[in-house]
This record gives C-alpha cells, sequence and structure tokens, in this order.
C-alpha cells in the first residue's frame, strides 16, 4: 500500500514538473509592446541620441521581453504632446523634459530644472535621498504617469543674444525661447518668452521672430547652429542649472509589468542618466573652443546687477507658484529646504575646491 502511494505520489510530482518545464518557455517568451514618444529630434547630438540609447537598452537588458519602438519627435505625436499621449494610453512612454507640462501644473517643472535650483549632483541627491521621487510620483500620478530621471544636462549657458546684455533693461521688450519658469522670470523683466520645440528654433532665431534663444550647452547648441543668427553667448544659465529628463510611463501599463521587468527599467534609467551628464561634460569643451575659434562667438557672463534682478524675479515668481496649490507649494518647500541643506556642503568642497585648484593651475575662460 504504502508503496503504490509512492508511486501515485512520485508521477503527480513528474507530471507537474513536466508542465511546469513546458510552461517557462512560453512564459519566457511572452512580450509586451512598449512605443516610446520623445520630445527631440531624431539622432539629434546629446539629447536625441540619449533618448534612443535608453529604448534600446530596455529592449537589450530584457532579452526583447520588452518590445521596444521609439518614436522621435513628430514621427508620432509632436515634442509638446508626448505627455498627453502616454497619459491617454496610446504610447506606453515619453522621453522629455517635464517642465514642458508646467501649463498643466507648475510643479512639474522643479523635475527639470528651476531659477536658482539644484545641480546635476543636488537634484540627484534630492530625487534618491530628498524626496524627491516620492513627490514626483504624486504629481505624475495625477496625471497617470510614473516616471523617473532618465539623463541630465548638468549646468545650462544663458543663451544666445544678437545683442550684448549690460543690465536688466535690456530684456525688456526681447522675444526669447525660454521655457519653464525661467521664462516667467523674464517675463517679469518685461521679455517675452517663448515656448518652442527643439527643432523649431532654428528657423525662428534666423528669421527675428524670436530674438534670443537659450537650449543647452556649447556641446548641444554646437549642431543647432545658433551662432550663424546671434554672436553673444552668456552664461551661466539661472534658469537651468542641473536639467533632469524623465522616462514618464502609462501608469496603468507600468503596473502590469513584472517587478523584474520593472527593476530592468529603474537600472536602464539611472545607467542613461548618468552616461548622459558624463557625455555632455566631456563634450562640451571642446565645442565651447569651437564655437569661439572656429566661428567667432563672442562668450559673455551675466553681470552681478542682472543676475540680482534675475533673483528678485524668481522669488516672485516662486511665491506665485507655492500659492498656485497646495501640492505645488509642498514640491516648492521641499526643494528649497533641500538646495539651502546641501548648498552650504557644495560652496564648502566642489566650489571651493574649483576655485582654488583653477587658481594654481591657471584655467580661466
Amino acid at each position: 500500500m504504502q508503496r503504490r502511494q509512492f508511486l501515485k505520489g512520485a508521477v503527480i510530482t513528474a507530471g507537474a514538473t513536466g508542465a511546469a518545464t513546458l510552461a517557462a518557455p512560453a512564459i519566457a517568451q511572452a512580450k509586451t509592446d512598449m512605443a516610446i514618444v520623445s520630445t527631440w529630434p531624431r539622432d539629434f547630438p546629446g539629447l536625441g541620441i540619449s533618448a534612443q540609447r535608453l529604448a534600446a537598452r530596455i529592449g537589450e537588458l530584457t532579452e526583447g521581453r520588452i518590445n521596444v519602438t521609439y518614436f522621435a519627435s513628430g514621427e508620432k505625436v509632436g515634442a509638446f504632446d508626448v505627455l498627453d499621449e502616454v497619459a491617454a494610453g496610446n504610447s506606453q512612454a515619453y522621453i522629455g523634459a517635464d517642465y514642458y507640462w508646467k501649463g498643466k501644473h507648475p510643479a512639474w517643472a522643479y523635475f527639470t530644472a528651476v531659477p536658482f535650483g539644484l545641480t546635476y549632483a543636488e537634484i540627484d541627491a534630492w530625487m534618491k535621498y530628498g524626496g524627491g521621487q516620492e513627490l514626483h510620483d504624486e504629481v505624475a500620478g495625477g496625471f497617470g504617469i510614473k516616471g523617473f530621471p532618465c539623463g541630465n544636462t548638468g549646468v545650462q549657458m544663458g543663451g544666445w543674444f544678437n545683442k550684448e546684455m549690460e543690465s536688466a533693461d535690456d530684456f525688456k521688450g526681447l522675444k526669447m525661447r525660454i521655457p519653464g519658469l525661467g521664462g516667467d522670470v523674464l517675463a517679469k523683466l518685461g521679455a517675452s518668452p517663448v515656448a518652442l520645440p527643439g527643432a523649431q528654433i532654428y528657423e525662428n532665431l534666423v528669421s527675428g521672430a524670436v530674438d534670443a534663444t537659450e537650449w543647452v550647452g556649447p556641446y548641444n547648441d554646437y549642431f543647432m547652429k545658433f551662432y550663424e543668427a546671434a554672436k553673444y553667448y552668456y552664461y551661466p544659465g539661472m534658469h537651468e542649472p542641473g536639467s533632469q529628463l524623465h522616462l514618464g510611463m502609462n501608469a496603468e501599463w507600468w503596473g502590469g509589468l513584472s517587478k523584474n521587468d520593472q527593476n530592468i527599467i529603474i537600472a536602464a534609467c539611472a545607467e542613461e542618466n548618468a552616461h548622459q551628464m558624463a557625455e555632455t561634460n566631456a563634450r562640451n569643451g571642446e565645442h565651447l573652443t569651437k564655437l569661439i575659434t572656429d566661428h567667432g562667438v563672442e562668450l559673455r557672463e551675466f553681470n552681478d546687477d542682472i543676475y540680482d534682478a534675475f533673483y528678485e524675479a524668481a522669488q516672485e515668481v516662486f511665491e506665485e507658484t507655492r500659492d498656485h496649490s497646495d501640492l505645488a507649494k509642498k514640491v516648492h518647500d521641499s526643494f528649497a529646504a533641500f538646495r539651502d541643506d546641501i548648498g552650504g556642503w557644495m560652496v564648502a568642497a566642489e566650489a571651493s575646491y574649483l576655485r582654488q585648484r583653477n587658481r594654481v593651475t591657471g584655467v580661466e575662460l
């Protein structure tokens, strides 16, 4: 009797094992489609290439389990339509700068860059250890989005101008392409900020539809050929000290992924976040030299009076942003507290070190 029971159990076990063996390949081959829409043109140096690299990496790391199709700006939807596209579930993810959505809720801006905001090292710390990711979840979740940082372009240049900027009064009446809260700051100084996707900036600058523009930095700006229409290149940009980009996914689609695939996407985003910042830093120096020596670009630094005016205007913008809603106030207060907390350390460490290193090595612009 015991022997017959043992043999019966063994047959059942073997059958179950066999079924599991047969089912495993089917499970392993299960695929999910992921259409990614981007705010950047295809093959665009820096931003566009970074987005394409991330899309390819997700497919590679999942061994094709996530079938990724990448659409550059305009190939499926316009650059500024990607959030709505993903929120509606027509595509599964976007890659872009979340401050583009500040018209939907001003708190979005803090997760890309705001005036007098966080540098790359600081915003990376805020997102991971200062509550930034949780706040992004709260803001993005209200639009049906789950997102993670997937790139950064560091401290940006102040922009391209067709005249020298000697005082805050020079911004009055100026039509400048500048998005985010930075555009709101210039509006306080009498400028007319214009929101344009990257692919449309050059033609508007050349035609005179805008008088000035900011974009990113020497590496990205070089390939935009802004030097053909504006010769004065100002630094540093107060508006984007550490421009963080995001992979924003449809929250329902994200929730349907396995934990393993979610972790792979998180890892791919973290990898590209560091990768793009390294690439930007590596390329900016050589392209700044090319702009100056090959194209006669004149480098200028915003004077203290202009920067003081920027700061005063920024305080007004921040107050208006905080007044928008409890969530906007919550995000701003977290950002401001973290900036003040980490700012002292950054001065004691990186800023003071770089000042002394450049003094003894003779490095200067």
